[in-house]
């Protein structure tokens, strides 16, 4: 089943007295790939500004501005339709040797190696191996049920600066936390895989016309010859709820929104997100 999804997205910062100057970058353009087509996007900040877009290293559509008047507040709004339809996950027969040749391991080197955000897990690895010896994509699928063993969805437990580790510490977390940490034992296994930032339409059965209160969401893609998507989140294939914006090694790659300014603190930070099934 095909679905058409309309998403309103909007981040406003309020400041403490007029900034003088920001230098901004915003992803929040859906990619058209396969299983997914991005119809039309817009993106609006105010105060007004030229913007200036491009890929970015992992694809991801990045849009640049500055803005050099005082302000005391940015918004920043977006717009998109997207069309999505369901992938049909194909299983791989490769073997661990297969994911540990050379030319594997240096192909997808930056999607093997921990990060700030994804630590490695060494431990919880040979754990989760030796529970599934067959192969790579069984230990993939052993490594997300693993994950939501260990962690309770919990709004507000975390934040965007929040290490994997931490998360598990505190065994609870949201979405980006159960992916950092699939990530963190995926890559601890052997196995290349990659953040994705999105969004998901949180009704299965949602109505044509009905709007709903959206936010954004994380999942995961591991590679075993081919790309699986997942959501450690709710323990499911990626499918046609959710709509990828972008992809990269962990969080910090694909930020809705980042930027850096001259002037005194935020003190407000607002974002809303609209999900309306169109078809």
């Amino acid at each position: 089943m095909s679905w058409r999804i309309a998403i309103e997205h909007s981040t406003t910062h309020r400041y403490a007295q007029e900034v003088s100057h920001s230098y901004n970058e915003a992803r929040l353009v859906p990619r058209t790939l396969p299983g997914q087509v991005c119809l039309e996007a817009l993106v609006n900040v105010e105060p007004r500004c030229q913007l200036s877009r491009h890929a970015d290293y992992w694809g991801s559509v990045v849009d640049s501005f500055d803005i050099h008047k005082p302000h005391s507040f940015l918004r920043v709004r977006s717009s998109a339709t997207v069309e999505t339809s369901p992938i049909t996950l194909v299983e791989s027969e490769m073997s661990w040797a297969d994911v540990a040749a050379p030319d594997v391991t240096e192909r997808f080197a930056e999607l093997l190696a921990p990060t700030v955000f994804v630590p490695a897990l060494p431990g919880p690895a040979e754990e989760v191996r030796a529970t599934e010896p067959s192969g790579p994509a069984a230990a993939a699928r052993a490594a997300v049920d693993w994950v939501r063993d260990q962690l309770r969805y919990e709004i507000g437990a975390t934040d965007v600066t929040t290490p994997a580790d931490s998360a598990l510490s505190r065994g609870k977390g949201v979405c980006q936390d159960f992916a950092h940490l699939a990530l963190g034992l995926l890559r601890s296994l052997g196995i290349p895989g990659r953040y994705v930032s999105g969004y998901l339409h949180p009704k299965e059965d949602g109505e044509v016309g009905e709007t709903v209160e959206g936010r954004g969401h994380a999942w995961i893609e591991w590679w075993c010859g081919t790309w699986t998507a997942w959501d450690p989140t709710h323990g499911q294939p990626v499918g046609h709820r959710h709509v990828l914006v972008g992809r990269g090694r962990d969080y910090a790659d694909v930020p809705p929104l980042k930027g850096i300014y001259q002037g005194a603190p935020s003190i407000a930070h607002e974002v809303t997100v609209a999900i309306t099934r169109k078809a």
